[in-house]
């Protein structure tokens, strides 16, 4: 199998529709603009593991770095709130 190759203006590879939707609004809630990209197979079988399941978070190119840095923070968990931040 020969290995895949990931576009420049991807940020984020998940792993099915869920996860691509969640850091999706992530994104947004930072005013950067989101589209998913999924192969249709994976799409018409609903397949969320494996090369089929992949989902593409892609961002423009002039909002490229800013949306790097949030996935960093992310992964990091940065952006997690901890319960004593919640207010009750």
């Amino acid at each position: 199998m020969f290995p895949r190759k990931i576009r420049d203006d991807v940020v984020f590879v998940a792993e099915g529709m869920l996860e691509a939707e969640s850091v999706k609004l992530l994104l947004e809630s930072f005013g950067i603009t989101a589209y998913l990209n999924q192969e249709s197979a994976g799409t018409a079988y609903g397949l969320t593991v494996g090369i089929l399941g992949q989902v593409d978070v892609i961002v423009p190119p002039a909002q490229l770095v800013d949306a790097k840095q949030i996935i960093a923070e992310m992964e990091a968990g940065k952006l997690e709130a901890n319960n004593d931040d919640i207010d009750s």
